[in-house]
């Protein structure tokens, strides 16, 4: 099972989260290495887009809100380096959409 084309991937989440540097918690830095900035959101959204038609998702745990599932692999960056991450996706079970809820670096490799 692939997750489908029409997957939701707020544009908020990779603009003001993900590529917004934080004290803590901060991505910003891990997903620059690859050129991934807040000059192009897009490209970060492509990039996970491509990783989620390859990889198939590995289901976590299910509570009041739906199911989450795992996504492990390399996202191509920009300058054509590979970041190996881990994304984090729901289901949501109001209405069976996959969401996405976050991105972080796969540890131990």
């Amino acid at each position: 099972m692939k997750l489908p084309p029409n997957v939701i991937i707020p544009d908020d989440k990779l603009s003001k989260y993900l590529l917004l540097y934080k004290e803590k918690n901060d991505k910003s830095k891990f997903l620059a290495q690859a050129g991934f900035t807040q000059n192009n959101p897009d490209e970060l959204k492509l990039a996970i887009y491509q990783l989620i038609s390859i990889v198939e998702p590995i289901e976590d745990l299910t509570n009041e809100y739906g199911t989450f599932y795992r996504i492990e692999g390399d996202l191509i960056g920009v300058n054509q380096r590979n970041l190996s991450v881990v994304t984090i996706w729901l289901k949501r079970k109001i209405d069976n959409q996959f969401q996405f809820v976050t991105l972080k670096p796969k540890k131990g490799e």
